[in-house]
């Protein structure tokens, strides 16, 4: 079963078209991505009908709410746990490969449950375990998918392809779920997980065959910790990131009641088996279709923050709907409409995190953007569980609707940013500068101080704008960022920060944006000296470490060793 990732694939920031207004089947025409997004659409059919069998396996092996609604948070969870690590891996490494992986590891997980499904041999910890081992393979085929797409097509096209995925999930959605229910039906759940593991052999085969041409890496890579500690530090560090993550962690966790107790919704409330189990589920896809659809009209009409509260709204009005409809005929139309406000409300916060983070860590702040909102999904699913074992099914959608109101009034105090006009190009091809004394990559801690002359009275302007760029610095990396005042000449200041090592200040520097240019621009308007700010570089020895009487020489090594693989940045 693939989980929806609520993300389509990685739109690159610096995408020229605007990504709110998609085209339409132009992407298409890329012989890779139209080869993958069909082998795609086939294994999303196939991931939806493996859901049915597993939701309704669980209620046909056990009676208890919670661990029904336990298989919902087994698919989650691992996102949740391990989306960062899966983000750095596909920000360094091969990501076709990745996807390989993975997806050779979710095929073995579906045949093995199919298998002991045929012998009788799953109890419920025993499903939870296979849905949690698919999960792990969702959580590391994510990132790195997402961050694929920009190498299949043109960058004018990224918004088209945006909308295709997201509409082929949605397609799936809309039929699979009840074909899974006919499958069930007709031939139980073992069938439905092997007709899943056969709906992965074509991405499977799409991708063996799929040869990137990616660009030359111009500085080795960053170990795994590095990589994951720099894309925690870029989202801590980005207001608008950290928004769009409180909002996705509690529309996940109201939002998720609903694919999580759909079981026991046809079950108890309307009466039902697994075929009216996968025309709701069908239901919530069909209307997830509309969604997506109507996404660009909406967006035209009105901001991200107000279709997300819109979104939030008529879910929870369609939750309490669904609550308190004894009937299919009325419950179906409800969860059209929290399918359509599920595909909304996440789409808005996609967008918003991939236009607030350039290239070289979209990857990373897509996964932790995933992270809270599945982490919002798990905690989710087991909490419903929990009050409707103790309450009943209507009262855990209750109280999910009034969380849905409260996702859309914190809007009043922490809204999405409007982050369309950013541009997160690297601001310029930085020329790494010589240095006299023979420095490695590894060589380090290096101090850099910039000297600026800002007259008295534009000293507040000046704090206002440093106060700034020391975000931007300890985002990129600087650590243990000050500002000084020369005691003897007022107008003199010193900005002064390290890196750990010189590789360490060589990604710092190319990692300046567009958008950072603003703030730099204006300090240097700030700065009167007759000379632009001055720019010393150092590196930091330790006195106690030179043997007595002897002067310090570099290492042979370290006048030929070279920085970066295969070429030094330019």
């Amino acid at each position: 079963m693939r989980t929806e990732i609520p993300s389509e694939p990685a739109l690159s920031p610096d995408h020229p078209t605007d990504p709110e207004r998609p085209s339409a089947l132009a992407p298409l025409r890329y012989p890779i991505f139209r080869a993958v997004w069909i082998a795609s659409l086939g294994s999303n059919f196939g991931g939806l009908i493996q859901a049915v069998g597993a939701s309704w396996m669980m209620t046909s092996i056990t009676d208890s709410a919670d661990m029904v609604a336990l298989v919902q948070a087994s698919t989650t969870l691992p996102i949740m746990l391990l989306s960062l690590v899966a983000g750095a891996l596909a920000d360094n490494l091969d990501r076709r490969r990745m996807m390989l992986a993975a997806q050779a590891f979710m095929l073995t997980v579906s045949i093995t449950l199919a298998v002991f499904t045929w012998a009788g041999l799953v109890t419920p910890w025993l499903l939870l375990l296979f849905t949690f081992l698919i999960g792990c393979g969702t959580a590391f085929n994510g990132p790195a998918w997402q961050a694929s797409v920009g190498e299949m097509v043109p960058r004018k096209d990224l918004a088209g392809a945006i909308m295709l995925n997201s509409m082929g999930f949605n397609m799936a959605r809309s039929v699979g779920p009840a074909v899974g229910g006919l499958i069930v039906a007709a031939a139980g759940a073992a069938a439905a997980f092997a007709v899943n593991a056969v709906s992965y052999v074509g991405l499977v085969t799409v991708l063996l065959r799929w040869k990137p041409d990616y660009p030359p890496r111009l500085l080795p890579r960053e170990t795994l910790g590095v990589a994951m500690s720099a894309g925690v530090r870029y989202v801590a560090m980005s207001p608008s990131i950290g928004a769009v993550l409180l909002r996705g962690l509690v529309f996940g966790f109201a939002a998720s009641a609903i694919p999580a107790l759909m079981p026991l919704v046809a079950r108890e409330l309307i009466g039902g088996g697994p075929l009216v189990y996968g025309l709701l589920f069908g239901a919530f896809g069909v209307g997830a279709v509309t969604g997506a659809f109507s996404r660009g009209p909406l967006r035209a009409a009105m901001s991200a923050e107000m279709m997300v509260r819109l979104s939030c709204i008529t879910f929870g009005l369609a939750a309490v709907t669904v609550g308190l409809s004894p009937v299919l005929w009325l419950t179906m139309p409800a969860l059209m409409v929290t399918g359509a406000g599920w595909v909304l409300a996440l789409s808005s916060f996609n967008v918003t995190v991939q236009m607030s983070a350039p290239r070289w860590v979209v990857a990373r702040a897509l996964s932790i953007y995933q992270m809270a909102t599945f982490g919002g999904m798990a905690a989710g699913s087991w909490g419903w569980g929990l009050i409707a074992e103790g309450h009943g099914v209507a009262m855990a959608l209750y109280v999910s609707a009034l969380v849905q109101l409260a996702c859309a009034l914190i809007g009043l105090r922490v809204p999405l940013p409007a982050s369309e006009h950013l541009n997160l190009d690297p601001l310029r091809p930085w020329k790494e500068p010589e240095t006299t004394v023979p420095i490695l990559g590894r060589s380090g801690p290096v101090v850099v101080t910039i000297d600026y002359v800002i007259h008295k009275e534009d000293v507040l302007d000046f704090l206002a704008a440093m106060s700034e760029r020391r975000r931007i610095r300890r985002r990129d990396g600087a650590r243990h960022w000050t500002l000084a005042r020369d005691l003897a000449d007022p107008e003199k200041w010193v900005e002064r920060y390290q890196t750990p090592t010189w590789l360490d200040y060589v990604r710092h520097n190319q990692r300046i944006t567009q958008a950072d240019a603003e703030i730099t621009e204006r300090i240097r308007t700030l700065h009167k000296g007759a000379e632009p700010p001055q720019v010393h570089r150092m590196i930091e020895r330790q006195t106690g470490s030179i043997p007595a009487g002897r002067a310090p020489h570099p290492h042979p090594r370290e006048l030929h060793e070279p920085l970066t693989d295969p070429t030094r940045s330019s």
